[in-house]
């Protein structure tokens, strides 16, 4: 039987939408209240092996974590009503101090710019930088890259540790490059891992601001990329693809939307999907 699916009202905006699909990860901190980290962890005792699946049959956790307010509401702006809970759990429990892993990406990644399911991440201790957090690099969804390729690199100059305090959750694509951290402190680190799964066609139904001008957004993060422009053009890909309008995206390169507008040729608006906004001129 498959899992049980859920719809709340979206909290996120097109902006927001904008961010998440250009760097891939979002973390929203301190979210779930401390009783509920402290019963977490309780049963993370008592179930310490990697695949604690019984936790998902504990409706204290279902409310208060995989339903949370602030976590069901991103998922529910990026996967569209009634998406699919998780059906299985994975705790990445770690006993510090431990070197990094190396960089990779989850086995089953697939390489498309595609959003139908989210991996979740949830700390219900206190997970400061000694104590290993999850690295990502942002943007690296987009780049298409096997795992024996990845792992011989090091601190990566541009990646993210999700240090972060109890309660936190933060979303990925899963197909971004990760790893766990070094950990210099002592004790024991939960980290659990979950999936969500859309179940209905994507349109643009977050808070969508009806005055949002796309022909002038500024897609850079301003981080070095792997390749000029390709951050915002891969994220404009996706984030065309959530509003249901993946026929009307053709980048057709150069100074083409969606590259930013300070690098287009003055008023070019070619591969402006209209969909999204009336042509200004």
């Amino acid at each position: 039987m498959l899992p049980a699916t859920y719809d709340c009202p979206p909290t996120l905006s097109d902006q927001q939408i904008l961010d998440f699909c250009r760097d891939g990860y979002l973390v929203l901190p301190g979210v779930v209240p401390e009783e509920i980290n402290r019963r977490t962890v309780a049963f993370l005792e008592e179930h310490n092996g990697p695949q604690p699946d019984p936790i998902l049959g504990e409706e204290w956790f279902t409310e208060a974590v995989l339903k949370n307010p602030a976590a069901a509401g991103a998922v529910r702006s990026l996967l569209g009503a009634h998406f699919r809970l998780p059906g299985m759990m994975a705790n990445h429990r770690t006993h510090c101090p431990q070197p990094a892993q190396k960089w990779h990406r989850d086995g089953g990644s697939i390489y498309n710019r595609r959003l139908d399911y989210l991996q979740v991440f949830y700390y219900p201790s206190d997970t400061p930088e000694g104590m290993g957090p999850t690295e990502v690099v942002p943007g690296s969804h987009f780049v298409r890259s096997k795992s024996n390729y990845m792992r011989h690199y090091d601190c990566i100059r541009h990646g993210v540790r999700t240090a972060a305090p109890a309660g936190s959750i933060f979303l990925t694509i899963y197909s971004i490059w990760h790893r766990r951290g070094k950990s210099t402190g002592e004790g024991v680190r939960n980290l659990l891992k979950y999936n969500y799964w859309r179940t209905t066609p994507p349109r643009r139904d977050w808070l969508a601001d009806l005055a949002f001008n796309f022909s002038w957004i500024h897609l850079s993060s301003g981080r070095p990329t792997f390749e000029q422009f390709m951050d915002g053009i891969g994220a404009a890909e996706l984030f065309t693809w959530l509003c249901g309008l993946e026929q009307e995206y053709h980048f057709q390169g150069g100074q083409c939307w969606p590259v930013s507008a300070i690098n287009r040729a003055p008023y070019t608006q070619e591969g402006l999907p209209v969909g999204l906004w009336p042509h200004p001129l």
